[in-house]
């Protein structure tokens, strides 16, 4: 049995599901570096902000959206990932690839 999800809530995760769908639409070489750009947006977002914060998550919202538009172009093919990003990765492995 799930547990009931606000609407906020719901709406943030059909946008990371978006994010990982759009993964799959670009090239194989470019995949690992937009799944980890989506991992990473979403959880260091989600760590630097207070869940009762609505006004700042309804923000991440909009951004996010903005952000996940340009990526789902399929002019876009790769996306720069920092070593930050990487090392982020590298401590917080997926559990299924």
């Amino acid at each position: 049995m799930s547990a009931r999800r606000s609407g906020l809530q719901r709406e943030v995760l059909a946008l990371y599901r978006r994010a990982l769908r759009t993964v799959n639409t670009k090239p194989p070489a470019a995949q690992p570096k937009f799944r980890l750009l989506a991992r990473y947006s979403f959880r260091t977002q989600a760590a630097a902000v207070s869940p009762r914060d609505i006004s700042a998550i309804e923000h991440l919202l909009r951004k996010g959206r903005q952000q996940l538009e340009i990526y789902e172009d399929p002019k876009v093919r790769d996306c720069w990932v920092s070593t930050e990003m990487v090392q982020w990765g590298e401590k917080n492995k997926e559990r299924r690839e």
